[in-house]
């Protein structure tokens, strides 16, 4: 009997963990944040997917954000809405 019960908790508390890795998954996904908390996993079970995300990370974190093609100062320091005259 004492067999028997503690068969049924390991299969217990491993059921737990994987149901609860499937929600935290199917959570991040619905909310897009979340790579600290699944990207252990993620890197264990599908290595380039998590190489992927990182590439994708990095390019992102390139993009800055281009000047106004006209704005209040030109690199000269004059105003772009004065004259030359």
């Amino acid at each position: 009997m004492a067999e028997l019960l503690a068969i049924v908790l390991v299969v217990g508390v491993l059921a737990a963990v994987l149901g609860s890795l499937t929600w935290l998954g199917a959570r991040v996904r619905r909310r897009g944040v979340g790579d600290n908390v699944m990207g252990p996993f993620e890197e264990i079970w599908h290595p380039a997917a998590h190489r992927f995300r990182a590439e994708i990370r990095v390019y992102e974190e390139r993009m800055a954000p281009l000047p106004p093609a006209e704005g209040p100062e030109r690199r000269d320091g004059k105003s772009a809405h004065s004259r030359a005259g």
